[in-house]
Parts: C-alpha cells; structure tokens; sequence
C-alpha cells in the first residue's frame, strides 16, 4: 500500500522524538529497582561512611534502596573496574576519589582509562590532608620542620597509607616544593599509619582530619598544618603549608560516577538529589563532623576538577618515581 506523501512525513516527524521520549522515560522511572554504588575502601573508614550518608538519602529521595557494596583492593582499581564493566544503566555506581586521579598515572596497565571510563555524576565532599608529628619531634611549626629535616637528610621517616595515596602524594609535594628529603615509609593503611606516627615509627604522617582531630586536641600527636589554601575551621589554630611553602596546596575529595555511556537524564537526577543532600542542614552536617565541606557541582563541574587532579598529580608521580607495590 502506497501512503500519501503528506500522511508518510506526519508519521515520520511523529517517530522521530522516540529516542528522547524514551531517555525521558527511563529518568522518569529510575531507579525501579536497587542501585549499587561499589565503595573501593573497606567498611568503617570516612569514604564508607560518607558514601552510607548519601546512600541513605538518596534511598529516601529516590524510593529504592542504595546498596552500599565495599570492594577494596588496589587502590580503589577494583572497584573502578568492576563499574567499567557494568552495565551503563544507573544501577551501578562509583565512589570516585582522588585516589582515581593517581592511579591513572602510577599504574602503567590498567585495564581502563578512568577519566574515560567513567562519567561524572557529583561531587560529595572534599577537604584538606593534617601535618602531623610525634611530639618528640622539635619542630613546631612548618619552618621548623623544614628547617629540622634540611639538618637531617635521609634520617626523617614520613608514614602514609600506602603508596600512591593521598598522604604519599602529599608528603612527595611538600620534599619538591621546600628541597627537603625524607624516606617514605608506607603502611597497609591509614590506621597503621597513625598508629606508626604514634609509636614514633616515623617523624610525620599527612593524616585526614577525622582521624587526626582528637589526637591534637590531647596532645598525643602535635599538629603542624593543613594542607589546604583555607584554614580549616575544626582546627582554627593551624596554619595551612601553602602559608610558607608557595604554591602548595593538597585538597581529597571524593564524588559518584557511572559507567559510560550512562544517560545524561539518569546523571542530571542523581546529580539533582546528591546536591539536594549536601543542602540539607542534617546531611551537611553529619559529612562536615567527617571533617569534610561539601562539594555541590554540576556533572560538568566535577569532571574537570577530576582532569585538573589527574594532571597535577601526574607531574608529581613521574618527577617522584613513584612505582605501586
């Protein structure tokens, strides 16, 4: 049956809009069943329990639940690549770090390419690193500090969680910018590493502000600054390194991703109800007490301050040698 021209063009211009009708839909409808976002740390730590924060939220806001699921191992690559292979419908999520931005540049072969991967959906929360000492050490300030470990090449031992993590990188930052050495000496994680800087294993560890708060305010670990370009306001008395040391500046953070590919109407919704949280007095403050100061951002947003660190911190890799374990 031939169709009338006029009649032929009516239905294609009708058929036409499907493909947005049907992303519009899916937003619509999503999520319709649970959502798991893959946290690359084991349970209990402060990314776990900012991610069992938003999760709860968003189950709130949103009607299904969010399954909170820890897949720690190399360095957050685990979990990165169990998102990667997922499918790209929403249902599977990513607790992205700044861990992610290093690896991209420690490790030669990976089997994916992060900042191409994985699509930004928001950012959470962000904040800066605590230098800290055993109070043996003389050093009472950041000048001091320099001071006592150009008096003492090689003999300062500086903890971290592992290598290639957050505190690794930030101790690596402050030995180029302030011409100082000293040896790293990583940890399976950051409780050992404070546990090592308490027992006077090591001199210094670059420590995250939760962790860290309590044991300045009872004297057990002296705290020298924060790695910020702002003071931070839990701990007021504290300089930031960037106030002696030009240019330095150490700032974690963490966000959500998704696999790519994932429709741009499903990231606009997550990215809506996360910033909707992070708005929320109750859940401002519950990730403010995490030592963290919340991170709203568009999609957008997030992924170029993602690019940013990745670049950053590939200069500081390379001019390091830093190798993983």
């Amino acid at each position: 049956m031939k169709l009338p021209r006029r009649h032929f063009l009516h239905l294609a211009a009708g058929a036409m809009p499907l493909p947005t009708f049907s992303r519009i839909a899916m937003a619509q409808t999503y999520p319709s069943r649970p959502v798991h976002l893959i946290v690359g740390f084991a349970a209990g730590g402060g990314y776990d329990v900012a991610a069992r924060v938003m999760g709860q939220w968003l189950s709130e806001r949103l009607g299904q639940q969010f399954v909170i699921e820890n897949r720690p191992g190399a360095s957050t690559n685990v979990a990165t690549e169990i998102v990667v292979r997922a499918p790209a419908d929403g249902y599977t999520l990513l607790l992205v770090g700044l861990a992610s931005a290093i690896n991209a540049t420690l490790y030669e072969k990976l089997n994916f390419t992060f900042i191409h991967d994985i699509a930004p959906v928001a950012g959470i929360i962000g904040g800066p690193l605590v230098m800290v000492v055993n109070p043996s050490v003389p050093a009472k300030t950041v000048p001091e500090f320099i001071a006592y470990a150009k008096a003492n090449p090689g003999k300062v031992n500086m903890g971290s969680a592992g290598i290639g993590s957050g505190g690794h990188l930030a101790g690596e930052l402050l030995k180029m910018r302030a011409g100082i050495d000293m040896v790293h000496v990583p940890f399976r994680g950051a409780g050992p590493a404070l546990t090592g800087v308490l027992g006077a294993q090591v001199e210094v560890i670059f420590a995250s502000a939760p962790s860290s708060i309590a044991l300045i305010r009872s004297g057990k670990l002296r705290g020298l600054a924060v790695t910020s370009t702002m003071r931070l306001e839990a701990l007021p008395d504290l300089p930031t390194v960037g106030e002696f040391v030009p240019g330095y500046e150490v700032n974690v953070w963490f966000g959500v991703g998704a696999p790519k590919g994932t429709s741009a109407d499903v990231i606009d919704k997550l990215n809506k109800e996360i910033n909707a949280g992070l708005a929320d007095p109750t859940i401002k403050a519950r990730l403010e007490d995490l030592g963290g100061i919340p991170m709203p951002m568009t999609p957008d947003e997030f992924g170029k301050m993602i690019a940013k660190d990745t670049e950053k911190w590939a200069k500081v890799v390379r001019a390091a040698n830093i190798k993983p374990e």
